[in-house]
């Protein structure tokens, strides 16, 4: 029991500094979407995000904006970046091993976003270690391959000890349904058609959302929402998981708003390098 009653003591701590320092773990992102939207003819439309604010300028002045289109005749392929592997935090093995108090995650629906706290697991780039923050969908996906849009993409997004952001995304094409969205349905629904912005979902694992993977693109783009942050590192695992048709239309409409797409447009590559690490055949076995 006392086990028991100082994890709730740490929970409730934790969720009152969440809500202290729910700006920072945003990882920069605007927190009131209502201030722009993805309607081509809004004056609240992507072509005018940079508008909008003066902080946003970099969304229609940026060089290196993301969603771009990944296109295979473009990339440099090369075997030196390393295999992606994502660690588990352990504060969420420990909160496993007691399996009882299960607090460490918001569920932000209107945003089609989830927000992990305390250690929920991190990437390495380069020797830096990025924390994972949170992770979000855009139906149907920011980025293309070949121009070939896909039926929706998470972002998995971290974050450094010194605020450099690297996303993490995932494409998915209509098929058998994602584990992980099951597993987040009945959440959803709870909130769905409700004014509750935000819920306390409780332990959820990120290893769930599959994000192995022996190829991946990788380079240097921003943040696809205002401010449009640039120097950001995108890795796009090559691989195209699926999701069902269903889970799509409950995302959206879980999210309440009027557009039917919540996906920035392409954005000119501008010379930037694009790579996709293929592994030496040594490393794959």
């Amino acid at each position: 029991m006392e086990k028991f009653a100082t994890l709730i003591l740490v929970c409730s701590f934790l969720i009152v500094l969440v809500l202290l320092l729910s700006y920072q773990a945003t990882s920069d992102e605007v927190e009131d979407e209502r201030e722009f939207n993805y309607e081509d003819d809004s004056e609240k439309g992507p072509a005018r995000w940079g508008e909008i604010r003066q902080e946003w300028s970099l969304c229609n002045k940026g060089s290196m904006q993301s969603p771009i289109d990944l296109l295979d005749d473009r990339v440099e392929v090369v075997s030196d970046l390393g295999r992606l592997r994502v660690a588990t935090g352990l504060a969420m093995q420990l909160l496993r091993i007691e399996a009882m108090i299960l607090c460490l995650i918001f569920l932000e629906v209107h945003k089609e976003k989830l927000k992990w706290e305390a250690d929920a697991g991190f990437i390495r780039i380069n020797g830096t270690l990025y924390q994972l923050k949170q992770c979000h969908w855009h139906s149907p996906s920011e980025h293309t391959v070949n121009d070939k849009s896909f039926d929706l993409e998470v972002h998995l997004v971290h974050q450094s000890p010194t605020g450099k952001i690297a996303v993490t995304g995932i494409l998915y094409k209509i098929g058998e349904p994602d584990p992980f969205l099951t597993l987040m349905m009945d959440y959803l629904a709870d909130i769905s058609g409700t004014s509750e912005k935000q819920k306390v979902v409780g332990m959820v694992d990120p290893k769930q959302i599959k994000t192995g993977s022996t190829k991946y693109y990788r380079y240097i783009g921003s943040l696809t929402i205002p401010p449009c942050t640039q120097d950001v590192i995108w890795t796009i695992i090559e691989e195209v998981r699926s999701v069902s048709s269903e889970q799509v239309k409950f995302l959206r409409v879980a999210v309440h708003d009027e557009s039917d797409t919540n996906a920035r447009p392409v954005q000119p590559r501008n010379r930037r390098i694009v790579q996709l690490y293929k592994p030496k055949v040594e490393e794959e076995n």
